[in-house]
């Protein structure tokens, strides 16, 4: 009986402890009142702030240059081409203004320069001797004036024919200027005389017109024999010629008869002679003034057997048909010369060169090609400075200036920015999916690592102030179109001041005026949360400026 009612007291207990519970659990507590709304502030600080637009796009070259052939390209000029011997440079290859890229072989050329070498030189000569004005002086020529024919050596005029007014026709001999300080003997020797004498040997000229014998030498010995005539014309033998040179005394003249003798080698009193007799041929120089061009003598500058030196003037001859002579063959020359000059300036130019510093884009040509003046084997594109084209939406174009510093990385060269600057916003702007874009172009000074193509990040700068008051941006509200802002006072009420702002970013807006250092902004308020939120203690729903917040209270905060 005992145990029952025991057994029956425990369910009871457990059964209204059970229940106890259970209701508690169900019911809901008694609510917490509030003392009124809880804020979430933030101080107004003094920093800097920078207010900027990011964007993307492609890189693309401001310019590039040609891998050329040099010379012009002339569509008429179908004999001179080169050959690609090497090409030094693979696309994407670096290169400095001026290097070699790429080396050249011309066979044409080469045979074209010896040729016209040739022929500008025979043309040269030739002017030079119908004028007798030396080579390098046939440039002085002045046709209205004619021709002044000098003589071509020293000598004495020998045999002038020409006077004044005579109508000289070409290859008339004017005159013959003779060197008369040599002459040149013609002896004819027998089969046994030949063998006493040798080329360099020294004789001795007797001369019947005057006393004394005249030094000489033999020059050169005949060893073919020739029939020996006499006065008649008949054979007496064979005789061998033989050459001998000797300084004129100052009597000897062509035309001379002399015994040829030589020393005995024992006794130097005791002369031998040959038994024929040895005529003196000519003087050793001696050259011809032969007319080269019709002409009428205006001048004549010499008389016969006047000793002159070479190039002074001989006779002048003029006339309408040696002006026009003259000028057709000095125009010829100054032709010929051009296009020699040509040619050489296109032989040293075996080389073609970077005309710019830059990237190779490609080579369009093999080793080997035949190529022409002023053909591209390729193309440099210049990493230094180059383009941007972004598009920015109509909210962020307010902010882009002309001429405004722009920040730009490439991802492909990671830890690197270069600097760049906005040259042109367009006045109009695009609907792209709906949203208003601007096109912006933006110079950037590059580096031998870009390329073309390469996707580059834009930072372009709208403004930048220090040392100035800066709010939240989520503590900015508008009414009546005038921006305002909630102020905390101390003693816990509210007031609201209008304030002028300056630059904005997506985190601060810079105040001008209506705040001051220090003040305590309202960011959050709990009268903006809905009716249907409970607060369930006093705490504040949101941290104040003492809570561990990212308000930035620095002061040297640089909002970027």
């Amino acid at each position: 009986m005992s145990q029952r009612t025991v057994m029956i007291i425990l369910i009871l207990v457990i059964v209204l402890g059970g229940g106890t519970y259970a209701f508690k659990q169900l019911m809901p507590a008694k609510e917490v009142e509030t003392q009124g709304p809880v804020y979430s502030t933030r101080e107004v600080i003094r920093g800097s702030i920078t207010v900027g637009v990011e964007t993307t796009g492609m890189l693309s070259p401001t310019h590039g240059g040609g891998i050329r052939v040099p010379g012009e390209m002339r569509y008429d000029d179908v004999s001179v081409s080169y050959v690609i011997d090497r090409i030094l440079i693979e696309d994407g290859d670096e290169v400095q203004k001026d290097q070699v890229l790429v080396t050249l072989q011309s066979p044409d050329i080469e045979g074209q320069l010896e040729t016209k070498t040739e022929e500008l030189k025979a043309k040269k000569e030739e002017l030079a001797e119908m004028t007798g004005v030396p080579v390098e002086e046939i440039n002085s020529i002045n046709p209205s004036k004619g021709i002044t024919v000098r003589a071509p050596i020293d000598g004495k005029i020998n045999g002038l024919d020409a006077e004044e007014g005579d109508e000289l026709q070409t290859g008339h001999t004017i005159t013959t200027v003779v060197d008369d300080s040599r002459f040149k003997v013609r002896a004819k020797l027998t089969p046994i005389e030949i063998n006493r004498v040798e080329v360099g040997q020294k004789v001795l000229l007797d001369f019947t017109y005057f006393d004394g014998f005249v030094d000489a030498q033999v020059t050169d010995i005949n060893p073919n024999p020739i029939p020996n005539l006499d006065e008649d014309g008949h054979p007496k033998g064979f005789v061998h010629i033989v050459t001998i040179e000797g300084k004129n005394p100052g009597l000897v003249q062509p035309g001379m008869k002399a015994r040829v003798g030589f020393q005995s080698p024992n006794d130097a009193a005791i002369i031998s002679f040959f038994g024929n007799e040895a005529e003196v041929e000519s003087f050793i120089k001696e050259d011809k003034v032969i007319n080269r061009a019709e002409g009428i003598v205006t001048d004549v500058y010499v008389y016969e057997m006047q000793s002159v030196k070479k190039g002074d003037p001989i006779v002048s001859m003029a006339g309408s048909d040696m002006q026009e002579m003259l000028r057709e063959k000095m125009d010829e020359i100054r032709e010929l010369t051009l296009e020699l000059n040509k040619l050489q300036a296109r032989y040293e130019q075996m080389e073609i060169k970077a005309s710019m510093d830059g990237v190779v884009a490609s080579v369009n040509r093999q080793e080997g090609d035949t190529v022409r003046p002023g053909e591209w084997v390729g193309d440099i594109f210049n990493t230094g400075e180059m383009m941007m084209w972004v598009q920015v939406d109509d909210i962020d174009i307010v902010n882009v200036k002309q001429d405004a510093p722009v920040r730009v990385t490439v991802p492909a060269v990671p830890g690197e920015t270069f600097e760049g600057k906005v040259t042109h916003i367009s006045t109009m702007g695009e609907n792209v999916n709906g949203i208003t874009m601007f096109r912006v172009s933006i110079t950037v000074k590059g580096g031998a690592k870009l390329r073309p193509g390469m996707q580059a990040n834009a930072y372009i700068d709208a403004g930048s102030a220090e040392d100035v008051l800066l709010v939240p941006l989520e503590a900015v509200f508008e009414e009546d179109g005038k921006p305002m802002v909630e102020i905390l006072n101390p003693d816990g009420t509210v007031r609201i001041a209008t304030v002028k702002l300056g630059l904005m970013n997506d985190r601060y807006a810079e105040v001008k005026s209506g705040v001051e250092e220090g003040d305590l902004v309202i960011t959050g308020s709990s009268a903006d949360i809905l009716p249907s939120e409970h607060i369930k203690a006093k705490e504040p729903i949101l941290p104040d400026n003492n809570g561990d917040d990212d308000s930035g209270n620095d002061e040297n905060n640089e909002n970027r």
